[in-house]
């Protein structure tokens, strides 16, 4: 499977439009920090084209990958950064003459349709209600704890035959026990991190910082790590001494699982 990072950004995304801060000048002159939110193509011969989540850079991704059609989505949770793409995607397939598909646990649905209503016309809303099937992949979704945000979901998949596995998890805090479990030992791990060290009261927050998320990966020894989810604290360019297996993730790079 190939698994492509369309947007590793928080929920405002890099540049922020009122900022002049390094991170955001360097980004709004084309650079590196350049972040559009958080948003993962999952790629693979038995199952075509899957994407985790829909958020108002959705069209932009489309664009950049040169795609006219995708095979369906998984949506982690309802917040606006990961949802707000879904009206372009629902126009999308009237207009192709389709219908869409978007797995996702009951409650999210519930609270997309109070938002956009309309949506089910061209889009089929499939409850997650144990394991999926995509492929040879077995997929599983699982709440997670995000703070003062309330909750959201987190996937892993694992390959039927090699036993290889990755798991997504962008929006997350304060994960323990059951929460943790199938993160564990995954070939790769994906996981938001929207500081580096985030000044905030704990209680005030939603996402780890890469502090806390480095203390997790030793818990959770994953084969490689790549953070996503990132606010404008965060600077790719600079070099933060991350561990051997651990980076960044950057808007375009495909990871091979």
């Amino acid at each position: 499977m190939f698994i492509t990072f369309w947007g590793t950004g928080d929920a405002l995304g890099v540049p922020r439009v009122y900022c002049s801060c390094g991170v955001c000048e360097e980004a709004r002159n084309g650079g590196e920090n350049r972040r559009y939110r958080s948003l993962v193509q999952l790629a693979d011969d038995a199952f075509g084209t899957l994407l985790i989540d829909c958020g108002p850079d959705w069209r932009t991704g489309m664009e950049a990958a040169k795609l006219r059609h995708i095979d369906g989505m998984l949506i982690t949770h309802a917040h606006f950064d990961h949802i707000a793409g879904l009206p372009e995607y629902a126009d999308m397939c009237r207009w192709l003459g389709c219908k869409g598909r978007v797995f996702a646990m009951p409650d999210v649905i519930d609270e997309i349709l109070v938002r956009y209503p309309w949506l089910n016309a061209h889009i089929e809303f499939v409850p997650i209600a144990g394991e999926m099937k995509f492929g040879g992949w077995q997929a599983s979704c699982w709440k997670v704890n995000h703070g003062r945000n309330g909750f959201a979901y987190a996937f892993r998949f694992t390959d039927s035959a090699s036993g290889r596995s990755f798991a997504y998890c962008s929006d997350s805090i304060d994960l323990r026990g059951d929460e943790l479990d199938p993160m564990r030992e995954v070939d790769v791990l994906i996981l938001g991190t929207s500081f580096y060290e985030e000044p905030y009261p704990f209680e005030s927050r939603s996402v780890y910082d890469v502090k806390e998320a480095l203390e997790l990966v030793e818990r959770l020894k994953p084969g490689k790590t790549y953070f996503t989810h990132m606010s404008h604290d965060i600077d790719v360019t600079r070099d933060y001494g991350l561990p051997a297996g651990t980076a960044f993730a950057r808007t375009g790079l495909t990871v091979i699982v």
